[in-house]
């Protein structure tokens, strides 16, 4: 079965907004998808549309409520999803916001679903305040069971379970992420803010494993590059890299005992660090790493 909304305003002199909802196959599924388009303040002459594209992978959805709002143009989300009691709320403000499958495997439709498993909840907001936005990049892979994974773009949030969206009013865009969780009890609370037009944010996530509760930042100007690999259970990490300096991290941390890093990069000084870990004390492994003033 398949639905089509579409050409929710009609065409205006100096505006254009068509967005269109495609699903296969929904049952016993509750849908809240709310599309706004606004102006902002900006005449945009012939604006490109916004577009929202769902699959549902099987016949057999339970409880997937979906909510986006779109405000601008030229936003698209493409993804597929499983089944069981998903949550995904969605926000994209300004222009050239994408969130979808990754451009590192492409669709996963095949296989069961770039979102696929139970009781996930995602929120992911992307936000842009110039009038030509950088592409925001939210690119997932998210299979498992009871993760939960909050990211803002162009926000800037806490640690916090119900963390907060903190934005400042200006925003360039240009921030990339590529997540992929693949496990049970995930939480991952992230978010990349930018102050100016410098863009280079960069941020990939491999989770693999149980249980974990990560917490990553970055902040402010210039390069702050972050790859982060977890393949144990139990682990409880905390990373922050913020201020002006191109700072980069790589962390790998594969032990088979539970396992604490707190790593914060900071200052207007380039700061690099790599991590790779292996811990099989029966204690467990703390770690924490400060680099800057």
């Amino acid at each position: 079965m398949r639905y089509t909304l579409e050409k929710l305003l009609r065409d205006q002199p100096h505006r254009k907004y068509d967005s269109y909802v495609e699903t296969l196959g929904w049952l016993n599924i509750a849908i809240v998808l709310v599309i706004c388009a606004a102006i902002l303040g900006w005449s945009f002459a012939n604006a490109d549309d916004n577009h929202v594209h769902v699959d549902q992978v099987n016949s057999g959805g339970d409880s997937f409520d979906f909510e986006v709002n779109q405000v601008g143009h030229s936003n698209l989300i493409d993804f597929s999803f499983g089944h069981d009691n998903n949550t995904i709320e969605l926000l994209q403000s300004g222009n050239n916001n994408y969130f979808g499958y990754t451009d590192a495997w492409g669709s996963g439709y095949s296989w069961g679903g770039d979102v696929d498993g139970e009781d996930n909840d995602l929120i992911v907001r992307q936000k842009c305040s110039t009038t030509t936005c950088n592409d925001n990049d939210f690119q997932l892979h998210v299979w498992g069971d009871n993760n939960t994974v909050k990211f803002g773009q162009g926000y800037s949030l806490n640690d916090s379970s119900t963390p907060t969206w903190n934005y400042d009013g200006n925003e360039p865009g240009g921030n990339f992420v590529r997540l992929d969780i693949h496990g049970d009890n995930n939480s991952f609370i992230g978010s990349q803010k930018m102050d100016t037009s410098t863009i280079s944010h960069t941020m990939t996530v491999n989770i693999y494993a149980d249980d974990n509760d990560v917490y990553a930042r970055q902040a402010q100007n210039g390069n702050k590059t972050l790859t982060m690999t977890i393949r144990n259970d139990d682990n409880d990490v905390f990373i922050n890299q913020r201020d002006n300096g191109a700072h980069t991290a790589t962390i790998t941390l594969q032990g088979t005992q539970p396992t604490d890093l707190d790593l914060v990069q900071k200052g207007g000084t380039t700061q690099t660090y790599s991590l790779s870990q292996n811990c099989v004390t029966s204690g467990g492994c703390s770690i924490s790493v400060t680099q800057g003033n």
